[in-house]
């Protein structure tokens, strides 16, 4: 797929960061929040902007699929960071990364 054929009208309008890349790490698709944070960088490779650590697991989800959630906190603001997967006939087709303003008290629930 090329950046050209992402339409996300569900996430264009959503209170996160969406930001979509190919098995290559080029950027397929960003949101406008997701542009706003890291630069429009739709085309361009995210390896780069990514430390070795992190190019590592960007290499691992990519190869054997699964995901990774962390929270980071950036100029006061809590985030909750979710990267998966996304699927193309059940084969990898890249990764998307959600990126979610949390508050520093974050209720849990025990539902059963």
């Amino acid at each position: 797929m090329t950046t050209n054929e992402w339409n996300c009208p569900w996430a264009d309008e959503t209170d996160c960061a969406v930001t979509v890349c190919d098995t290559e790490g080029t950027v397929l698709y960003q949101n406008a929040r997701s542009a706003a944070v890291n630069g429009d960088v739709r085309g361009r490779s995210l390896i780069p902007c990514h430390n070795e650590r992190s190019r590592a697991v960007i290499r691992r989800l990519l190869k054997e699929g699964g995901r990774n959630i962390y929270t980071i906190e950036k100029r006061g603001v809590r985030k909750l960071i979710y990267q998966t997967v996304w699927r193309r006939e059940g084969r990898i087709g890249g990764l998307v990364e959600f990126s979610l303003e949390i508050p520093a008290e974050l209720p849990h629930y025990v539902r059963g």
